[in-house]
C-alpha cells in the first residue's frame, strides 16, 4: 500500500488540530495546497507567521490589535461613555458589524464555565473593575452569549459593578438562548443592542 509523504503526513496532522476539522478535511486542504501555485500556498503560511508575529492583546480592552492599543480604544469618534463587555474578539467583530453600536468594548477572553475548569480569575474581569472604577463610563452593556455559561458570567459581572454610580444593560433577548453572537445575523444583532434592557 503506498504511503504518503513525511512533509504530507505532517501537514495533515496540524491541519486536522484546527476547530471544525477533522481527518477527511485536513487531508483535502493539505491536497489542495499542493495544487495551487507555490505563491498561493507560501502566501498562506506567511500570513499565518505574521499573524502570529505581530498580533496581541489590546493593552486596554484586550481586543486583538498590531499595535499596544486596538482600533477602537484609540478612535476618538468613540462614544467613551458606554463600554460594552463581550466574551471574545469575534464577538466584537460581530457587533461592530452591526454598525449601531459606536462605544468602547471590554474583551474578558472566555466566559466563566466550572466544568471546564474556568474562573473569574482566567478573565480579564479585574481589568473590567479598574477601567469601570476610573468613572467614566454612566453605562456597561452586558453582552455575553445567552448560553447558561455567559449568563452566569454577566450575572457575576454585575454584582462587583453594584457599587458602582454605572447603569448596568445586557442584550435585548431577540437573540435566542442557546445561540452564539459570532452566527447571529447583523439585523438580529442591531435590534438586540438597540433595544438593551436593564440587567
Amino acid at each position: 500500500m503506498a504511503q504518503i509523504s513525511e512533509s504530507v503526513a505532517r501537514v495533515i496532522e496540524e491541519l486536522a488540530k484546527l476547530p471544525g476539522i477533522g481527518r477527511k478535511s485536513a487531508e483535502r486542504l493539505a491536497y489542495h495546497l499542493l495544487r495551487v501555485n507555490k505563491t498561493e500556498a507560501l502566501g498562506l503560511a506567511e500570513a499565518i507567521r505574521n499573524v502570529r508575529e505581530n498580533v496581541r492583546y489590546c493593552e486596554i480592552c484586550f481586543n486583538l490589535a498590531e499595535n499596544a492599543r486596538c482600533q477602537i480604544c484609540v478612535d476618538p469618534k468613540r462614544d467613551r461613555s458606554v463600554l460594552c463587555v463581550v466574551e471574545q474578539p469575534r464577538d466584537l467583530i460581530s457587533l461592530e458589524q452591526s454598525s449601531v453600536f459606536r462605544g468602547l468594548y471590554h474583551v474578558l477572553l472566555g466566559r466563566i464555565a466550572p466544568l471546564e475548569g474556568t474562573g473569574p480569575e482566567h478573565l480579564t474581569i479585574d481589568p473590567l473593575v479598574e477601567r469601570v472604577r476610573s468613572g467614566e463610563f454612566t453605562e456597561i452593556i452586558m453582552a455575553t452569549n445567552p448560553t447558561v455559561e455567559g449568563d452566569g458570567t454577566a450575572l457575576h459581572i454585575s454584582n462587583l459593578l453594584s457599587d458602582f454610580p454605572v447603569h448596568v444593560t445586557r442584550l435585548a433577548r431577540g437573540i435566542t438562548t442557546g445561540s452564539v453572537l459570532e452566527y447571529t445575523n447583523k439585523e438580529i444583532l442591531a435590534d438586540a443592542i438597540s433595544g438593551r434592557q436593564g440587567f
